[in-house]
């Protein structure tokens, strides 16, 4: 007596339909968020984030007690909180690139997303909302500032605030945090993508230094000198030409170079 079993079989049109997307294809929405998850799931960058908090309570405070008689404004405690975000938060955005190669996660992450524009991509628009979280965070600060000054010393205050300056301290936050990203995907290494990011165009001013008849590129290469307008919003004319030649140097030239090179080398 013979038994018959009788497999059930899917049809290959099923097969392929059943799963439009697969595991290796996230959408875009989803790797920023990975990539904004990995920002402060490690301690390097869970402490930088407190740190620049910190920093940026430290100056409203040194703002609001130094020559304390004098009247503040929200403005004022915004621009001040720049330099210290504007110093930190790049290095958040060099360890969001050379985390994938200092902890050996490059490979996994390539392979669930072989489009290494896409990662790519996606850790630039993180960055994005990183500046944009930072000088949220300033805000905050400057608010508190803003609101205490009055209380703590015998200065007034006052909610004065641009636009112009808003939307420029927001610009030169971006320019910075992307900055970092393009130094650490020029150099995959965090010890080397930091040093040479606050290095070289340190050398730069050395230079003008020691040769004066450089003094030119000063304005023209320097971010140092083409940005802090941007922390009071008056920025306008020339000094948009000014920037945008130091930005070629400084972040497109090194983000070109960096984005060349994952995308063409092999990844172990």
């Amino acid at each position: 007596m013979s038994t018959t079993t009788t497999v059930a079989t899917t049809p290959p049109a099923v097969l392929s339909t059943a799963r439009p997307r697969g595991p290796g294809a996230p959408s875009l929405a989803r790797l920023v968020r990975v990539e904004l998850r990995k920002s402060y799931d490690t301690r390097a960058g869970f402490w930088l984030m407190v740190t620049i908090g910190v920093t940026s309570l430290a100056a409203v405070a040194l703002r609001m007690f130094v020559d304390a008689g004098e009247s503040r404004t929200f403005g004022d405690f915004l621009a001040i909180t720049q330099w210290p975000v504007g110093l930190l938060l790049p290095i958040l955005g060099i360890l969001l690139v050379t985390s994938e190669w200092s902890q050996r996660t490059a490979m996994t992450t390539f392979a669930l997303v072989p489009h290494r524009s896409r990662v790519l991509t996606a850790k630039v628009a993180a960055s994005v909302v990183l500046a944009v979280a930072g000088v949220a965070a300033s805000v905050v600060a400057s608010a508190a500032g803003t609101l205490m000054t009055p209380v703590l010393t015998s200065g007034g205050a006052h909610w004065d605030v641009t636009a112009a300056q808003a939307a420029q301290v927001t610009a030169v936050e971006i320019l910075y945090v992307v900055m970092g990203i393009a130094f650490g995907m020029a150099l995959l290494r965090s010890p080397a993508a930091i040093v040479l990011y606050f290095l070289l165009p340190s050398l730069l001013t050395f230079v003008v230094t020691v040769a004066p008849s450089l003094d030119w590129l000063r304005e023209w290469f320097d971010l140092s000198t083409t940005t802090p307008p941007m922390y009071e919003g008056t920025l306008d004319g020339e000094g948009w030409t000014h920037l945008a030649a130091s930005s070629a140097v400084w972040l497109v030239l090194p983000f070109v170079l960096g984005w060349l090179r994952i995308q063409r080398s092999e990844i172990d």
